[in-house]
């Protein structure tokens, strides 16, 4: 047998695992999501997932309203979903201090023009 001494170590393989490793790490991040209006969630022993394709209304501690990232008032906030489908699926953040009444008028106006698909989000208790 003709044993040769380990003289050069191939990095080749080991770069081409570390390049799919940061292509991951890459892909997975864009895959959090995180709100644009500064909400305070409140907690839940559960929390549900986000769908990806959802609307989002988010209500401000002052009460404010936004609309996909769009600030919005009660009216405006009806006109805009009044094009969407019954089939279009919502996810509600809202601030732990919000008012309950604003809450409960996102949710009533939902409720009045009979979209089904209504998730609150919130974060895990720890």
């Amino acid at each position: 047998m003709d044993d040769k001494p380990f003289e050069t170590m191939n990095v080749i393989p080991f770069v081409d695992i570390m390049l799919v490793l940061l292509t991951i790490v890459l892909v997975t991040s864009s895959f959090i999501v995180s709100g644009r209006i500064p909400v305070n969630l409140p907690e839940a022993s559960k929390n549900i997932a986000q769908a990806d394709t959802a609307s989002v209304i988010e209500l401000g501690q002052s009460g404010a309203i936004y609309f996909n990232g769009e600030s919005v008032t009660l009216e405006g906030l009806k006109a805009n979903l009044q094009p969407l489908g019954q089939e279009t699926s919502f996810v509600i953040r809202a601030d732990r201090d919000v008012a309950l009444q604003h809450f409960i008028d996102v949710v009533d106006l939902l409720k009045q023009m009979s979209f089904q698909k209504v998730a609150v989000q919130t974060k895990n208790r720890t």
